[in-house]
């Protein structure tokens, strides 16, 4: 099939981005592309699961914050998707002895949503956008990428390749040839394995507008809400402490050990059936740096900066990556030459640093939240806020409520940890 022929005479006269990979960014980009007039025509790997009768694999539940919506809006998306969602406005710590309390995000009215609505029927609402799906990308040779299928789609000057195509990108292989183009990659210890909670009643087992979690320092359980009534409940935790749990008797033990209140709301069957229907994954953090391959190719979402999803900031900083692009599109006139690498020396820093952010967030949820000092200090935090708004703001504020850049964000949280310790220690000091 001579695909490329094709497609040639169809878009001559047209700007052409071929998007790779159509999940949540690849779809999104497609939006901004096709609003701007070009031709885009979107591959996808994977069959429509909106068609599909099984859909394979496991998810994390996709928390959608403020530099998401910002991204969301331009294309004029973010109602949508956040009318369809989920609000929580606290994380909920169960402690092991049963015990419930809320640590509030951020200032009253302040909230992420569990997002429950796709982008990619938005980008087939563009009429010079097309999905094709089921086209796995084999090769990218001499300006020709070639799919499954025997489709091959060559590139010409006119052509900007987008690669979303996710932490284990086929387009970011083409980078690892070139010179000077810096990669690493880190598994962390830890697994995820996903659990049910059903509704009780025909309604929630719990309240739903609340990440719920149960942090047991050196592992966690956190719950998100569902539109069908359903928690999904994802277990944190080392692949060795899994590998020691290996019957269903022991996967109760384990449970009436670390979070006994869950089992009455998932129920002891479904624990023992759903903990071994598929094994723990692995999570993956991945650098890289420059962003873009001359004037031809650019990474964003996972393909360029793949995170652990415990900051909640993975698809709001690849929707953030879509809009960037499109703003610096706007500042230099959509000269990809002045673009590409424009986008690589603003964006590079921000992701390496909620790559960090999120490392050390994992942290945070499975152990500080137990400690009273680690809730004192958030208690002196928007205390501060509240007295010198300009002055003080909370890390979490920065990444999850504004769009201060994320590495300026992490320069700035330390510089406030500073001033907040002295105060402390002065107020102490004084006997205050």
């Amino acid at each position: 099939m001579d695909y490329s022929t094709n497609f040639s005479k169809s878009t001559s006269k047209k700007k052409v981005v071929a998007v790779v990979g159509g999940g949540l960014v690849g779809a999104l980009n497609a939006c901004y592309f096709a609003k701007r007039g070009f031709q885009v025509e979107v591959f996808e790997s994977r069959e429509d699961i909106r068609q599909a009768k099984i859909v394979k694999g496991r998810s994390i539940n996709l928390a959608l914050s403020h530099r998401g919506r910002q991204a969301l809006k331009q294309v004029g998306m973010e109602d949508t998707i956040v009318s369809k969602g989920i609000p929580m406005h606290s994380r909920m710590i169960h402690s092991l002895n049963g015990t419930q309390y809320p640590i509030p995000y951020g200032k009253k009215g302040q909230c992420i949503f569990v997002m429950l609505c796709s982008v990619t029927a938005a980008a087939e609402t563009y009429s010079n956008t097309k999905l094709n799906f089921a086209h796995k990308l084999l090769n990218w040779i001499n300006h020709t990428l070639t799919f499954s299928l025997s489709i091959s789609l060559s590139l010409f000057l006119k052509y900007l390749i987008v690669g979303c195509d996710g932490a284990f990108s086929a387009i970011r292989k083409q980078f690892l040839r070139q010179s000077r183009f810096n990669f690493s990659q880190t598994y962390i210890p830890h697994g995820y394995l996903e659990l049910t909670m059903p509704p009780i009643n025909g309604e929630f087992a719990m309240k739903p507008n609340y990440l719920h979690i149960w942090p047991r320092n050196t592992f966690m359980m956190i719950a998100l809400p569902n539109l069908d009534k359903t928690f999904t409940c994802t277990l944190f935790m080392p692949f060795d402490e899994f590998e020691n749990v290996t019957t269903g008797d022991q996967v109760i033990e384990f449970f009436q050990k670390y979070f006994p209140d869950a089992i009455p709301l998932i129920g002891a069957d479904a624990l023992k059936r759903d903990y071994f229907r598929l094994p723990a994954q692995a999570m993956v953090s991945v650098k890289c740096s420059p962003y873009h391959l001359s004037d031809k190719c650019v990474l964003m979402g996972d393909a360029a900066h793949a995170v652990v999803p415990f900051y909640g900031q993975g698809m709001n900083a690849g929707f953030e990556d879509c809009l960037v692009f499109n703003e610096i599109m706007d500042q230099l006139n959509e000269d990809f030459s002045a673009v590409l690498p424009e986008y690589t020396r603003v964006r590079v820093p921000d992701d390496h640093a909620i790559a960090d952010l999120a490392m050390y967030n994992y942290v945070e949820m499975r152990s500080h939240v137990n400690s009273k000092w680690f809730l004192f200090r958030k208690y002196i935090d928007n205390f501060l806020h509240i007295i010198m708004p300009r002055t003080i703001i909370p890390l979490y504020t920065m990444v999850t409520f504004t769009r201060t850049r994320y590495h300026e964000a992490v320069k700035r949280w330390h510089w406030q940890d500073k001033v907040r310790n002295d105060i402390v220690h002065s107020s102490l000091y004084k006997g205050i």
